[in-house]
């Protein structure tokens, strides 16, 4: 019987048109430049080259996030480690509950909290009356966004989970770190975006907090892997 391969649902989506399969690298450039370029089209539309450096900061997070969850799926098929490790952590699609909540507020918090402070984050961006194409692709890469971020969240506690339950040979726990590593870098990635949104407060504290709970638990992982390899 045939060992299921868990996937990201990423990876399934970028694997599911018919017919078609995608080296990484294509992949990943096609998605920067789909997205690039209709941001500078709608730039040049609508007049809106004040928003195209934020437009820029978050595509270069979700692609970049985009490389590291590959990164990270690659490594951890590698392994010889306990299938329960990878059916959670590919297979559950939790990432996805995870970026689901975290994109609804952020929605949240776009369109209801920040218009009642006096301040609101997307018209500051798109202007009093934004145009609805613009608005479109602003969600969609928020979307994007939010999805690396409960990917990073999600991959933190599992591995933090495997660290203390499942005990591997040298070898496997050097390599475990690394992929710990990589989450690390996975959240700090996204602290690019924390200069487009200076000044409001609750985001900056959200992205701030949500890459030291990434550092904290994948951390500790680390630690407990390298207190195993030195007893």
């Amino acid at each position: 019987m045939n060992t299921p391969e868990y996937r990201w649902a990423y990876e399934s989506i970028v694997d599911g048109i018919p017919g078609v399969t995608f080296p990484d690298w294509l992949a990943l450039t096609i998605q920067f430049v789909l997205f690039e370029g209709l941001m500078l089209l709608l730039a040049w539309r609508y007049d809106l080259w004040h928003a195209v450096p934020a437009g820029t900061a978050a595509i270069v997070v979700a692609t970049a996030g985009s490389a590291l969850m590959l990164l990270i799926g690659r490594r951890v098929r590698d392994l010889t480690i306990p299938m329960a490790y990878r059916k959670l952590l590919f297979g559950s699609s939790i990432e996805v509950v995870l970026g689901v909540l975290a994109y609804v507020a952020l929605v949240t918090y776009l369109l209801v909290y920040t218009p009642r402070t006096g301040a609101p984050l997307l018209e500051s961006l798109l202007g009093t009356s934004p145009p609805i194409p613009a608005v479109f692709l602003t969600l969609l890469v928020l979307w994007d966004v939010c999805y690396r971020i409960g990917t990073a969240w999600w991959a933190s506690v599992i591995g933090f989970w495997v660290s203390v339950k499942y005990p591997s040979e040298s070898e496997t726990r050097q390599d475990l770190r690394r992929v710990d590593a990589v989450v690390i870098a996975f959240a700090v990635l996204q602290l690019v975006l924390v200069p487009f949104v200076w000044g409001y407060d609750l985001l900056v504290l959200a992205l701030v907090g949500h890459v030291v709970a990434v550092l904290c638990v994948s951390g500790s992982a680390i630690f407990i892997r390298t207190r195993r390899s030195t007893i």
